[in-house]
């Protein structure tokens, strides 16, 4: 197959429309933004679509997952013991996170999220992890998500919980929540380093209305951790994971209606 690349928390796909300046591709192409995903919330999405997709089956075609904004594929690569036999492509615009996904994944497709290069129909499930939060156009990307997936497809979605615990708090006293960011150049307003690119964030009540306008049924939503809280109070932050509206990630599982 080409080579390719899609979303992720390092390179999300271009916006369908642009912005006039080149400042958001180009933060998106440097190597040194940090992926803002951990092992904990990618062994949780895992688990999950292992449980949804079942066995893979010995007789037929092993199944397809789409890794849509698969960066390196270092969550693909946590991910894939817990989906043996299916086959995993990892998706994303940028070619030099592709090029160090070869090391983790057989196939890589190199494409935009405004314009998959894939057929329609041709995918049992998306991962997409931490990317819905980059984008532009949010809209155009779940459309395309739902072309390129099987009538009853699953969508593995993860992004960070804009009505977590500690964003509460911290609104309160007039804080900038975590995870939302009013500049790509510093950090103004909120705790926290580094600049992320965050520009749209979801509480669990919208993530579910957005996806299910964009033509899916939510099957569950579930809660994750968050690798940034300082480690005292990661105790609670896990606590928090069993109430997903106050846990830090959201993990939706969606199907294609």
């Amino acid at each position: 197959m080409t080579t390719s690349t899609t979303p992720n928390p390092r390179h999300p796909p271009p916006p369908a429309h642009p912005p006039a300046h080149d400042d958001l591709r180009d933060f998106y192409e440097n190597p040194a933004v940090p992926v803002a995903s951990g092992p904990s919330r990618t062994l949780r999405q895992a688990r999950v679509l292992a449980t949804a997709l079942g066995p893979a089956p010995a007789t037929e075609h092993p199944r397809t997952i789409l890794d849509i904004g698969c960066g390196d594929a270092t969550a693909a690569a946590t991910a894939s013991p817990l989906l043996t036999g299916h086959r995993i492509i990892g998706v994303d615009w940028s070619q030099d996170a592709l090029t160090r996904a070869r090391t983790h994944l057989p196939y890589t497709v190199r494409g935009e999220l405004t314009a998959l290069p894939l057929h329609t129909a041709s995918a049992d499930a998306v991962l997409f992890s931490e990317v819905i939060e980059h984008l532009v156009d949010p809209d155009t990307a779940l459309a395309e998500i739902r072309r390129v997936l099987r009538p009853g497809g699953h969508l593995m979605l993860s992004t960070p919980n804009l009505a977590a615990w500690y964003n509460r708090a911290l609104l309160l006293v007039g804080v900038q929540p975590v995870f939302s960011e009013v500049s790509l150049r510093a950090i103004h307003g909120r705790p926290g380093k580094e600049v992320v690119g965050h520009l749209r964030l979801y509480t669990p009540r919208a993530l579910r209305e957005f996806v299910t306008a964009a033509g899916f049924e939510v099957v569950g939503l579930k809660g994750a951790p968050f690798h940034g809280v300082p480690r005292a109070l990661r105790p609670l932050d896990r606590l928090a994971c069993a109430r997903p509206p106050l846990a830090s990630i959201l993990l939706l599982h969606a199907r294609k209606t």
